[in-house]
């Protein structure tokens, strides 16, 4: 049996390139040096656009200073560990990061890694805003809520397991994108989510159910109550009603009570 030679000459530029993580060389003068293929592909840009702009400028404003902080700190030889901050892609989405930074003083560069969690941030939102959804607003089981008790076993374990497979965030993403898309539309019920997603709804509410531990309908609540909020914080409508209507809630009023159970702000002074 031959022992594998270590000491013969790997094709590193290979690995760096198929590494599904976003590797990347910076300069300590803030600009990108080299990167990989996962880091254009995660943030939309071309190498050109993100070896002319500082890294900065890249990072979602609110995080902009502590970043900076952070780069001045490995500059002075202190290594980065799983750093969370948030990037902006050109198409406007806002994504999270976190990284493993190490610095080399002698080249002024810092070797780093980091990974895509996105997908697990928001179901950490997701998990924040259907506890209190649970605690706050619904008094009673729906109709929908009795039918997955009765067709499912085991615990609900409520989004504490967020280490789902890539087929299944595509298909929570799928979820997701089809309440967008019908997010004005008050009427949207299961059955229409169901025959667009071509499944029945036994199915949807299981497959709901055990990813998540919730029913499709909280689910859909979730993400119009998020629509909401991205509406609001686009400034594109200018009452309540307006926003109430165009994330798909039938009253302005339930939709106050419900925006300030969650978020503890009175949506009329965010709009005002």
């Amino acid at each position: 049996m031959n022992t594998p030679n270590f000491n013969q000459q790997f094709d590193l530029e290979y690995f760096f390139e198929l590494s599904p993580d976003l590797l990347c060389i910076a300069g300590f003068d803030g600009y990108f040096k080299k990167i990989n293929a996962a880091v254009s592909k995660t943030l939309g840009y071309t190498n050109e656009e993100l070896f002319a702009k500082p890294i900065n400028d890249f990072v979602y404003s609110e995080d902009k200073d502590i970043t900076s902080r952070k780069r001045e700190s490995i500059k002075r030889d202190t290594p980065l560990l799983n750093f969370e901050n948030r990037y902006v892609t050109k198409s406007g989405d806002i994504i999270w990061l976190t990284w493993t930074s190490m610095p080399v003083k002698e080249q002024k560069l810092v070797f780093a890694i980091a990974k895509d969690i996105t997908y697990k941030k928001k179901l950490e939102e997701y998990g924040r805003i259907s506890g209190i959804l649970g605690t706050a607003t619904e008094r009673k089981k729906t109709d929908e809520e009795d039918l997955t008790s009765k067709n499912t076993t085991g615990s609900v374990h409520y989004f504490s397991d967020y280490n789902l497979s890539a087929t299944d965030q595509a298909w929570l993403n799928d979820f997701e994108l089809l309440v967008r898309k019908y997010a004005g539309k008050i009427d949207l019920n299961i059955g229409i989510v169901s025959a667009e997603m071509a499944i029945s709804e036994r199915q949807l509410f299981r497959r709901t159910h055990d990813l998540i531990g919730i029913t499709p309908n909280k689910f859909m609540r979730i993400v119009r109550l998020q629509v909401a909020r991205e509406l609001i914080t686009a400034g594109k409508y200018k009452t309540i009603a307006e926003v109430a209507y165009a994330s798909g809630f039938i009253t302005p009023a339930y939709f106050s009570r419900l925006f300030k159970e969650i978020y503890g702000q009175d949506v009329g002074k965010l709009i005002a």
